[in-house]
């Protein structure tokens, strides 16, 4: 397992960059830098993550490629075929999205994210994405939602067998998928069906916690790790097991200074490997 973030920290220049993650304890890196970021730029990021022995888990996208304007969506396409190829072009082992949502708000949630329709413009979006890439080392992947597809092992694997293209594969954020009581109060059993469906095609994973809180209705509240219910250590040992060079991302939190105070009692509670 390598433990990594999604903050780049405070930094001047590539090497300080990478010094600093493997200062924080990272093993593994977010790639800091786009497609749209000057060559030289990159050459000089993946080196220096080169040089330090860190592993490029993640190039991010974040952006929707299902937007209703017709520009929209395809400027995003665009940028998400980029961005699996410097995926690629780094030895990143994927790149990740979120589906895409069918309103106003890029990652919202949506009646219409759950259509039939929805399901087949996001397996046509993804065949589209890994084609026109056409990728040899890396992976394009869509990061679970609780409310967009995928929200579960279930119906990510049904969405790999859809896509039908063998670079198409799993990022695990177990915790944006605990969007119900039965989830959150068995979350063992929960992270034991994720591994059987999908473990050997995850290719990185998110790591942060939830809390369950005392108003009504259910509400499921993300937070740091140690600040929820979630067993954070059978989860890391699970993924481990699946792969002992799985990358591990903290993610979500405001500061430096909180990556660090996470990163510290991630690097205790977890018994590193």
């Amino acid at each position: 397992m390598r433990l990594g973030t999604s903050s780049p920290l405070k930094h001047s220049s590539p090497e300080e960059w990478a010094s600093n993650q493997i200062a924080l304890g990272c093993k593994t890196v977010v790639f800091p830098l786009s497609c749209n970021d000057p060559e030289e730029k990159i050459i000089a990021y993946k080196e220096a993550a080169d040089r330090a022995g860190l592993t490029i888990a993640e190039v991010g996208i974040w952006r929707n490629a299902l937007a209703a304007d017709p520009e929209e969506r395809r400027a995003n396409m665009d940028y998400c075929v980029n961005q699996l190829r410097l995926a690629d072009y780094l030895g990143a082992r994927c790149a990740v999205n979120v589906a895409g949502a069918f309103g106003p708000r890029w990652d919202g949630g949506y009646r219409a994210n759950f259509t039939d329709e929805a399901f087949k413009e996001t397996v046509a979006m993804v065949q589209e994405i890994i084609d026109r890439a056409d990728v040899k080392r890396s992976y394009f992947t869509l990061e679970p939602m609780p409310w967009m597809i995928p929200t579960g092992p279930k119906e990510y694997f049904r969405l790999m067998e859809a896509v039908g293209r063998d670079r198409f594969a799993v990022h695990m954020d177990i915790i944006n998928m605990i969007n119900s009581a039965e989830r959150y109060f068995h979350p063992e059993e929960f992270i034991d069906e994720c591994a059987e469906l999908l473990g050997k095609h995850i290719r990185s994973c998110h790591i942060k916690d939830v809390h369950l809180s005392e108003r009504y209705t259910l509400r499921l509240e993300e937070c740091g790790p140690g600040d929820g219910e979630f067993p954070l250590k059978y989860y890391a040992e699970k993924m481990h097991e699946i792969d002992p060079e799985m990358p591990i991302i903290l993610e979500h939190l405001n500061t430096d200074e909180e990556y660090i105070r996470y990163m510290g009692y991630l690097s205790k509670e977890l018994l590193i490997f």
